[in-house]
């Protein structure tokens, strides 16, 4: 059995397949999956060299084969996906000659469309189509799901969800950072990492996108934060041109002598990617095989992630903002009945701004639906903040569907001790991952003692080992109690969450302020009691980072405890001037401020008031353009992440549009446009990237004329030259579609010579740029946005 082999003993996936089917006859803009039905024994036979070279595991070649591809395809999905498994067991008798147990993998890639917010596929039409996939994967007799080539960490989840609830098989998922340890959509190695565990994967890594040199520095990090066996398919090195072919420059001595350091480092699944050959494959297995595998080691890392970043729990403590809550909030319950999201969702960008590190969202209250309304404020508040999320209710299918949608692994407010409540909610955190809030409480109520709440406590932690959640994962509350009613209540409090700290060794989490409640002064009550809460074990504080009373206490505790190295941290707060004693109010944003934030409804009615007393031109200059070139910058630094960047580009869409109907009203209109041309090649249905670099040039005023994806060369050079265009920006994520890239330029430099050319994409780096004849290589969308402005002499 695989899973019993997993991580005890090396195993090895087989290599490329694309390059391998062009030098079969593979043509630009032919779908490699067909060749299933309409070329079995070519594809069995590279399966069958795979095999022969000492691969255990071989992917069947469905890269591409879902319903969003396949749609138009004269071949049914079920049929493609039929034969692929098909073939690799036929290649599997023909070249397996050594009795050993060997595997057939559905191979399951990326839709090539971005998610909602971000992009037009949503969370749930994704999810179905992985799953008609997988369940024709299993009913086709695969042995296991390899979800691979993943760059956004919301995909990945609808494809591993669609495996878990839809097969019974083994589910491994790698995915493609770049050189900083960073997907397309600002996910980093540690966020993934507790996304995907959450989820229950069997194993986890990284494929494509550089060889395997590059790729140490990600399985060092992979490697600090996993728990399941790892997985590294690495590129040969980088693609490269010779006689009018594709080439990578690692050969497969030199790909084996690095595999063979990979191994070392801890990795026991090991394959190639992109430009790999049996060749590569052959030299690998026989460089390692016998090495002794590192057994992966249980990390006790308490994390919870957003799809940007994450926030490890246990040590320095952790600040949850609390504004996100009706109880005792007017304005916020009138928001919500009203469905003002843009207030919702400056609460939250406020207490960022104040320094929380996980904002809580609670947003039960009688009149609404709360399931709709928890699941808009998530995919909301995930736009416009990339601080992970806790998600607070007693509502269990509010609970549920927020965790189906959130992207990461969120904090889960909350079980108890009541078995009613543990059989309701560990179950979804057993399925969907997550860090839960354990309140001590049970049948009989809140315990009086500390040690009546500690009892509890190890209660939850026994019934959830049920369930496989392991105590990492659980964050103890016990409860902070009001002194103007219970006069002891601070003490029980503060003995019990030492307790649980010694006893368990958990983590800990206190709504701090209802210490204060009924008694005048409460911050001054609050941030006493935070103060010595953190001191006797808190590890996250429910607070209202807008109270300079609270954030006092935070950073003179950190700066005292030596959490604060050289107390950064509170000289950058408090050194260059006196506290601040009043807190911004979230209704005082400026346009700009609204742009940068990504607040639509705040760009629009700003925009409305200041057209009222400034020139257009002055306001798209002095607000819109600075706010995007922030942003941009942002971006490119890794401050800020693709989300942002996008939902930002649709607040400057909306001032935009402002503006352009009040010339219109007058007459006038926004100076001519400069056109540019973009274009996923031939062959290519991968649009991610060119569909984000036209946001950000239609943001920048230039006129973006789309030809949308697999478009031939021809049609791109007739339309620049009817149109006249300067610019053309051309898109490949597959390395079997970069030839149709180079026959677009080539065509281009015939009929219009004077036209630049800019390419991206994840196969290409700047070497290769040059050898196909582009003028540039964006290596990310700002990238092109200045070359545009460069071009047009802005």
């Amino acid at each position: 059995m695989l899973l019993e082999r997993l991580g005890k003993e090396l195993i090895y996936f087989d290599g490329g397949m694309g390059t391998l089917l062009q030098s079969r006859g593979l043509k630009p803009g032919e779908l490699p999956e067909v060749w299933n039905l309409e070329h079995a024994d070519e594809v069995i036979d590279i399966h069958r060299q795979y095999f022969e070279a000492g691969s255990d595991i071989v992917l069947s070649n469905t890269f591409g084969a879902n319903a969003i591809k396949f749609h138009d395809s004269e071949h049914s999905l079920k049929e493609i996906v039929k034969a692929a498994i098909d073939n690799v067991k036929k290649a599997a008798k023909l070249g397996v000659h050594d009795g050993r147990e060997v595997y057939a993998a559905l191979d399951v890639g990326p839709t090539g469309k971005l998610l909602k917010p971000m992009g037009d596929l949503g969370f749930e039409e994704a999810y179905h189509a992985f799953k008609e996939t997988v369940q024709y994967g299993e009913a086709a007799g695969a042995d296991l799901i390899h979800i691979e080539t993943m760059s956004d960490s919301y995909e990945v989840k609808a494809a591993v969800l669609a495996a878990k609830e839809n097969t019974n098989l083994p589910v491994f998922a790698t995915m493609i950072f770049d050189e900083k340890g960073k997907l397309l959509t600002g996910g980093d190695v540690p966020s993934v990492v507790a996304m995907l565990e959450g989820l229950r994967v069997d194993a986890l890594g990284i494929n494509c996108g550089m060889g395997p040199e590059q790729m140490m520095t990600i399985l060092e990090e992979l490697l600090r934060y996993t728990s399941v066996p790892i997985i590294v398919k690495p590129n040969a090195g980088l693609p490269k041109q010779r006689d009018g072919e594709v080439y990578y420059d690692v050969t497969p001595q030199q790909f084996a002598g690095q595999m063979e350091k990979i191994v070392d480092m801890g990795a026991c699944v090991i394959g190639g990617c992109c430009g790999t050959t049996p060749d590569h494959i052959r030299a690998m297995t026989d460089r390692t095989r016998g090495m002794y595998v590192k057994a992966p080691e249980k990390k006790n890392m308490t994390i919870v992630s957003s799809y940007g970043q994450s926030v490890v729990l246990g040590k320095k403590p952790v600040i949850i903002g609390e504004r996100i809550n009706p109880t005792g909030k007017k304005k916020f319950k009138q928001a919500l009945k009203d469905h003002d999201m843009d207030y919702i969702l400056k609460e939250g960008i406020t207490q960022q701004d104040k320094g929380a590190h996980i904002l809580d969202v609670n947003v039960g209250l009688p009149d609404i639906d709360e399931v709709e309304m928890m699941k808009e404020v998530v995919t909301e508040l995930q736009s416009v903040s990339s601080l992970p999320l806790q998600i607070d209710t007693v509502d269990i299918r509010a609970m549920e569907a927020a965790m189906r949608i959130y992207n990461g692994k969120p904090m889960i407010n909350s079980v108890n001790g009541k078995q009613e409540n543990m059989d309701a909610v560990f179950p979804l955190i057993q399925k969907y991952g997550g860090v839960v809030v354990g309140l001590t409480l049970d049948e009989d109520g809140i315990p009086a003692t500390a040690e009546g709440r500690i009892k509890i406590a190890g209660k939850i932690i026994e019934e959830a080992k049920k369930y496989g959640i392991d105590k990492k994962d659980i964050i103890i509350d016990v409860l902070t109690m009001t002194i103007s009613s219970e006069p002891e209540g601070a003490k029980v409090t503060l003995e019990a969450l030492k307790g649980v700290r010694e006893t368990y060794g958990v983590c800990t989490v206190l709504g701090v302020s209802n210490i204060s409640f009924g008694l005048p002064f409460r911050p001054a009550v609050n941030s006493n009691f935070y103060t010595m809460a953190m001191q006797n074990g808190l590890s996250a504080g429910i607070i209202n980072p807008s109270s300079e009373d609270m954030m006092r206490s935070y950073y003179s505790f950190c700066a005292l405890m030596n959490y604060d190295e050289n107390c950064e941290a509170y000289i950058r707060q408090y050194g260059s001037q006196a506290p601040v004693t009043v807190a911004a109010k979230p209704a005082e944003l400026t346009l700009k401020e609204a742009i940068k934030k990504g607040l639509k409804e705040e760009a629009f009615h700003t925009t409305k008031e200041l057209i009222k007393e400034q020139e257009p031109l002055d306001i798209i200059n002095q607000y819109l353009i600075p706010a995007l070139d922030e942003v941009g910058k942002g971006f490119e630094k890794g401050t800020i992440f693709l989300p942002q960047l996008l939902m930002s580009a649709d607040a400057a869409k909306i001032a935009f549009a402002v503006i352009k109907d009040v010339l219109a009203q007058k007459g006038g209109d926004l100076q001519n446009k400069d056109k540019i041309i973009l274009a996923t090649v031939k062959g290519d249905i991968h649009d991610i990237g060119k569909n984000i670099v036209k946001v950000l040039l239609e943001n920048y005023s230039f006129d973006v004329i789309d030809l949308g994806k697999d478009v031939p060369p021809e049609t791109i050079v007739e339309t620049a030259v009817r149109e006249d265009i300067r610019l053309v920006g051309l898109s490949a994520l597959m390395t079997t579609t970069v030839v149709s890239m180079e026959e677009t330029i080539k065509l281009l430099r015939e009929k219009k010579p004077e036209c630049k050319v800019m390419v991206g994409g994840a196969v290409l780096n700047q070497e290769y740029a040059d050898m196909i004849g582009a003028d540039f290589y964006g290596k990310d969308a700002m990238q092109s946005v200045y070359y545009a402005q460069k071009i047009f002499e802005r």
